[in-house]
Formats: C-alpha cells, sequence, structure tokens
C-alpha cells in the first residue's frame, strides 16, 4: 500500500457554538465552548489515521503547551509525528464562532504554521517512492507548497492541493499536481469563474486543466462534488443529514479521499468514501473530534 505523506498546518480550535453568529461590534450571550484539535493540514492527516492508514505528518507548532498537547493528541490518533518541528513562534489558533445552523465564521493565527519552511519539509519527503500520495493545502507559506510540489511529483508521487484558504497558486506548481480539489470559492479565486452550477463546475474545471493540472474535484457543499477526470465530467451527489458544525468537513472529505485512493479504490469510489466521512463529520461538534472511524464509513 502506498505511504501518504501529509503536509500542513497544525491549529487549536477554539470553538463558541451559539444561536447565531454576532454582527461586526455585537456581543452575543450564551453558547457552549469546546476547545480541541485543529488546522486543515492537521484535520486531515487525522482523518486519513482514523481511516486506518498509516501516514507522516509534517507540520511545525509553537514551544509551547499547545504545541505539546497537540502533537500528543496526533500520537493518540495514530498519526507519525516524527517529522514535526518546533518553532519559538506560538502555535496557530483558530478561534470559531457556530450558529444553529451549521455556519461558521472563523479568525486564525497561523503563528509556527507560517515558518514551516523547505528544509523543514525535506526529511518527510525524502521518504517519498513512485505512486505515494503528497497531500497539502494553504495555510503554510506558498513556497514551501511550490517546493513541495516540485519534489514530490519529481519523486513520482501523486501530489493533491486542496487549495484551502483561497489563494493563487502558480501555473507552474499546477501543472504538477494529479489532483485538486477546491470549494466553490476556491475554483472561482483560481479561475475568475464563479461557480454556482454544474456548468459553471465544469467551466472551472476546465480551466484548472487547462493550466496543466490532470484531475479536478470541485466539492460544492450540499450539491455534492463535480469530477473532471480527464474532460469526463462527473456529479457525485452528497448525502443528506442533519448537520450541526461543518468546520472541518471538507479536511474530512480529503483525508478519507487520499486514504481510498491509496488503498488502490478509483477516484470515483473514493469520493463516495469522502463523502461518507465528511457527511458523518458534519453531525459533531468541533473539526478532530468530528472526524468518523473507518468503521463508522464502512457502515454509513
Amino acid at each position: 500500500m502506498n505511504k501518504i505523506i501529509c503536509i500542513g498546518s497544525s491549529n487549536t480550535d477554539m470553538v463558541v457554538r451559539s444561536e447565531r453568529l454576532p454582527r461586526p461590534g455585537e456581543s452575543v450571550i450564551g453558547g457552549n465552548f469546546v476547545m480541541a484539535g485543529g488546522g486543515k493540514g492537521a484535520n486531515q492527516a487525522v482523518a486519513i489515521a482514523r481511516m486506518g492508514h498509516k501516514v507522516i505528518f509534517s507540520a511545525a507548532v509553537g514551544n509551547d503547551i499547545f504545541g505539546s498537547e497537540a502533537i500528543a493528541r496526533y500520537e493518540q490518533f495514530g498519526v507519525n509525528t516524527s517529522y514535526i518541528v518546533r518553532k519559538t513562534t506560538p502555535s496557530g489558533i483558530a478561534l470559531i464562532m457556530v450558529d444553529t445552523a451549521a455556519q461558521n465564521s472563523i479568525s486564525v493565527a497561523l503563528g509556527a504554521n507560517t515558518e514551516l519552511s523547505a528544509s523543514d519539509v525535506m526529511p518527510a519527503l525524502d521518504l517519498i517512492e513512485p505512486g505515494d500520495i503528497v497531500l497539502l493545502q494553504l495555510e503554510i507559506p506558498i513556497e514551501t507548497v511550490d517546493f513541495c510540489v516540485a519534489t514530490a511529483a519529481a519523486k513520482g508521487a501523486r501530489v493533491i492541493l486542496n487549495p484551502a484558504p483561497a489563494a493563487e497558486v502558480s501555473k507552474e506548481t499546477l501543472s504538477k499536481l494529479y489532483l485538486i480539489t477546491p470549494n466553490q470559492t476556491e475554483a472561482d479565486t483560481l479561475t475568475g469563474i464563479e461557480v454556482h452550477d454544474k456548468e459553471s463546475a465544469c467551466a472551472a474545471a476546465e480551466a484548472l486543466r487547462a493550466k496543466g493540472v490532470d484531475k479536478v474535484i470541485i466539492t460544492m457543499g450540499g450539491d455534492g462534488a463535480l469530477l473532471d477526470d480527464g474532460g469526463e465530467f462527473e456529479m457525485i451527489p452528497a448525502f443528506r443529514v442533519n448537520a450541526v458544525d461543518t468546520t472541518a468537513a471538507g479536511d474530512v472529505y480529503n483525508g478519507a479521499l487520499c486514504a481510498a485512493l491509496a488503498e488502490g479504490q478509483s477516484l470515483r469510489e473514493a469520493m463516495i468514501f469522502g463523502s461518507k466521512a465528511s457527511a458523518i463529520s458534519v453531525t459533531r461538534i468541533g473539526a478532530q473530534p468530528s472526524i468518523p472511524t473507518r468503521e463508522e464509513v464502512d457502515n454509513f
């Protein structure tokens, strides 16, 4: 089975759930507070581990209590933390507000994530063998992302980029990707095409492939996800559930997707598997605490 190396951010999420999100300048009284592990990279690494796969996680945390607790938490989930570096800069923190409709508002202080460098990630990249999967996001410096993509692609890895949060990515980097997995907003940022239905999603996917990406998945929330597999389009419907918190839905989807691909499942099969895992996660509060087990996904 191919290795999975996840390179990305590590945060501690501080979540307040209340009846509604406050307007600018307003305080909303009442609600429940939860502190849990987060960060797009960490969420995806934990999701892979929860699906029963070994995963190597390369990240940067601060030399503080948040960093120490994060590493201990990842190890409990079964994540290989040997390639996490410690920095003098504080660990990343995310402040998250969630309302009763499961909508959220998030402010992130990236902290040590901004210092993850090419030299920090090189020991993990040295492990790559042809066919391995390397999963990245955009909560670390774009220069590090570019370096990882180029290095991993040259070694024959299948490089998957979840371009979140939305940001510009160079054509050179896009051309080295096996797969890119933007949501509607991120697809708009990358292509200038506003995605609101299947037709516009197809246009955005074609624009991404024109920049050299091999395969494209555009996630569209409750409407499902569009697969562009070399010019062949298919909408994969979402599973209907009663959502309470969508905070890490995309991260769970990407982690489960990679786990399925590492097993040899087809891209379409992996998308359905990822959709199941994501659907379960949004019925629970928090990022990493919401991630289901492999047994739960198989039985969904």
